[in-house]
């Protein structure tokens, strides 16, 4: 069952913008990240400020080019149908409002009936009142069914049709879904990312060459001075002092690079930092070696960790990433995954700053059909929803 309003864009223009929006979102990120680092390391302010600040212009482009979109999907007006229950799955959360994989037949006034598969979050006290062989009212677009949402307090009318409603189980051939992600976003997005890493690290190549020429001479040349004045009869030099442990390298990881203002952490094949325990087995290895009350932004996504650290004397806000309520930022990022409206989420972001005042966590997932937004407070409590576009 397909039904649309007005005519749909060709299969290839639909593959070219996603293949084009999954390249200009990889080289956002990736040039955002890099800016963070180079401009750090190099003590560039406003480069710096441009990794943190492109993100958000970058999303806030995408919501203003999607306006007539989402303006004509408003003036198609909703239809309400009875629905029965065929399963349910309720994933596992911390949450009070878990999330609930429904399968439904709809029963349209109008039109056969269907069978859908959508998430909606579903409060654990209300869990009883959904089970399978019960019939709900629903409500969805007509043009984009896959969409459908329960309506939890339905008109006296509508609840006595359901209370002696007892529809048949559509077919699976007659099951509708969202359009299928264009293949190859994947790839392109990552391409995209190493371009805008290339693009910010090749033009500021000269900042950060001469930076390393300008690093003072290495230990063992000291020493070899060190040892010209004891043989002229001067008293010898105190012993050095015991260089600290070295962190230990998860074998999880592929990459860890530290300098003097950030350190970065790349995990290797099928890892993720939404794993338990990943994102602070990494931040303990990035300060271990340094004050990390001095870290000025902290930057995550699947594979790739990057925080930035003040240089002396700098005036950017400061925080301590080991105050981040590392056991709730799992279950953060699966709910900002599954509650802000993108069905296949491509990509995840969290970033850590005090450039508002009070420490803030932001995770942003970006999907077909845009990106969304959880904010919450050093506490692991959500603060407000953005859903995607």
């Amino acid at each position: 069952m397909t039904t649309t309003t007005g005519r749909p864009p060709a299969r290839s223009t639909r593959v070219g913008l996603a293949l084009g929006r999954g390249l200009l979102t990889g080289g956002v990120a990736g040039g955002a990240l890099a800016a963070l680092i180079v401009g750090v390391v190099v003590g560039k302010v406003p480069l710096f400020v441009t990794g943190l600040g492109l993100p958000f212009v970058y999303g806030l482009l995408l919501f203003l080019a999607g306006r007539p979109r989402r303006a004509r999907e408003a003036a198609v007006v909703p239809r309400t149908a009875l629905a029965a229950v065929e399963g349910l799955h309720v994933a596992e959360s911390a949450m009070s409002e878990r999330p609930v994989r429904f399968d439904l037949t709809v029963t349209p006034d109008e039109g056969p009936a269907f069978r859908v598969e959508f998430t909606q979050d579903i409060n654990v006290v209300d869990l009883p009142d959904y089970r399978p062989g019960g019939v709900l009212v629903v409500r969805y677009p007509p043009d984009r069914p896959w969409l459908m949402r329960i309506v939890k307090r339905p008109t006296p009318e509508w609840e006595e049709r359901a209370a002696g409603a007892r529809p048949d189980a559509a077919p699976g051939a007659a099951r509708v879904s969202a359009p299928a992600e264009v293949r190859g976003v994947g790839f392109v997005g990552f391409l995209g990312l190493l371009l805008g890493v290339a693009a910010v690290v090749l033009l500021f190549r000269v900042d950060l060459f001469e930076r390393g020429a300008a690093d003072p001479p290495s230990a063992s040349a000291s020493g070899s001075g060190a040892g010209v004045g004891a043989g002229a009869g001067a008293a010898p030099a105190p012993a050095p002092a015991p260089a600290p442990a070295t962190p230990t390298v998860s074998s999880t990881w592929s990459t860890r690079v530290v300098s003097a203002g950030s350190g970065v952490i790349v995990l290797g094949a099928g890892q993720s930092f939404r794993s338990d325990g990943e994102l602070r087995r990494a931040i303990d290895s990035l300060t271990a070696e340094r004050d990390p009350r001095s870290a000025i932004a902290l930057v995550a996504q699947e594979d790739l960790l990057s925080v930035a650290f003040s240089p002396t004397g700098g005036k950017t806000p400061e925080f301590d990433p080991l105050e981040l309520p590392y056991e709730r930022i799992p279950a953060l990022i699966e709910e900002a995954r599954s509650s802000l409206g993108v069905h296949a989420p491509q990509s995840w972001q969290l970033v850590a700053d005090r450039l508002a005042g009070s420490l803030s966590i932001r995770i942003s997932v970006t999907g077909p059909e845009g990106t969304g937004l959880l904010e919450a407070d050093v506490e692991g409590r959500v603060l407000r929803r953005t859903p995607a576009s």
